[in-house]
């Protein structure tokens, strides 16, 4: 079944993976979209520059611990759907500043779902039909696979190890719990570590990039031998339209892209391709690499997330279409042609 939408509402919008939901969307559909976003540090409005031209584009500064001002918009816009993205995400943040992730992930996605439960229940019974809630998740919440080679399947029971990771897995147990009780009709996604254009400078590959351009130490955790699974971030957008698109009523759908890189790897993958595309290095040395140095590991610091993503493949026929270092490319070359419009 192909699910039809009109009018889609986006939380977090302005952040990294919601403001590549929204250029899909508006580019690629036509979709509206309404647009809700506290607009915290991490939030970066110019990554939605070609959606603010259009017409089929609304944004509301809106914090979705307001049920106020969530009732408002509901109200006002009436969404077919709702793709829950806003949440607090930095997992070093979550050790030193805990609150901020209960704050936003765990009372705000209870708030969206009180004020999406009561918009919905409100509908026509035509319109509940058509209604879905996706809420956006991460695989951080299945704990750490170890040195075991075995992948995070849709089953995989929870063992989140950092305030971040657990506050994630708190709000998805809220979505089910809405869908087993309430009957709101919610799908999950979990996805494994993105990458793209517009990311935070706090993230890994962005930050790897802006010290090596700066010529300052870049710091690696331990002994770097953790492993990630790294997705382009616009393939899991696509795979998270997919989903709100075919996606079935009280499914969890995990998305992956089968690229395994120890976080070594990855950055020194980063500082070859920069050594080529900015042979000038900055302090006099003499190859990007010679700026990495080891620090004391992160506390509770998982050791590999690799996900298993067949389901969505076979039943919603979506597959990643970027090679980590085709994609890793472009990323490095967005932020060396875009400094200006970082966040």
């Amino acid at each position: 079944m192909f699910y039809s939408t009109k009018r889609v509402l986006v939380t977090g919008g302005a952040g990294f993976i919601g403001s590549a939901v929204i250029r899909y969307i508006i580019e690629h559909t036509q979709d509206h979209v309404i647009n809700i976003d506290k607009l915290t540090y991490a939030a970066n409005l110019n990554s939605l520059a070609m959606a603010s031209s259009s017409e089929r584009y609304i944004f509301e500064q809106v914090d979705i611990c307001n049920r106020q001002a969530l009732d408002r918009v509901f109200q006002q816009y009436h969404p077919d759907a709702v793709i829950h993205l806003a949440a607090e995400s930095h997992v070093d943040s979550s050790i030193t500043s805990p609150i901020a992730f209960i704050e936003s992930n765990i009372i705000g996605t209870f708030t969206l779902l009180e004020a999406s439960r009561n918009y919905w229940n409100n509908l026509s019974d035509e319109n509940k039909d058509k209604f879905r809630f996706i809420h956006v998740s991460t695989d951080e919440v299945y704990g750490d696979l170890g040195s075991t080679k075995s992948f995070f399947t849709e089953v995989t029971p929870y063992s989140p190890s950092s305030p971040y990771s657990a506050s994630k897995a708190s709000s998805d147990h809220l979505v089910k719990a809405w869908y087993r009780t309430y009957g709101l009709p919610t799908i999950i996604t979990h996805s494994t570590n993105n990458y793209g254009p517009y990311q935070h400078t706090e993230k890994l590959i962005p930050s790897v990039i802006f010290k090596a351009l700066a010529g300052k130490p870049i710091s690696i955790y331990g002994n770097g031998l953790q492993i990630r699974d790294w997705i382009y971030v616009e393939d899991n957008v696509k795979a998270i339209y997919s989903v709100l698109k075919k996606g079935k009523i009280g499914e969890t759908y995990n998305i992956g892209a089968n690229s395994e890189y120890t976080n070594l790897d990855t950055v020194q993958i980063i500082c070859s391709m920069m050594d080529e595309l900015i042979p000038k290095h900055p302090n006099g040395i003499k190859r990007y690499q010679d700026l990495i140095q080891f620090i004391s590991d992160r506390p509770g610091h998982d050791y590999r997330y690799a996900i298993d993503s067949s389901k969505i493949q076979k039943q919603l026929n979506w597959k990643p279409q970027e090679k980590f270092e085709s994609g890793l490319r472009k990323t490095i070359e967005w932020y060396l042609n875009n400094t200006g419009v970082i966040g």
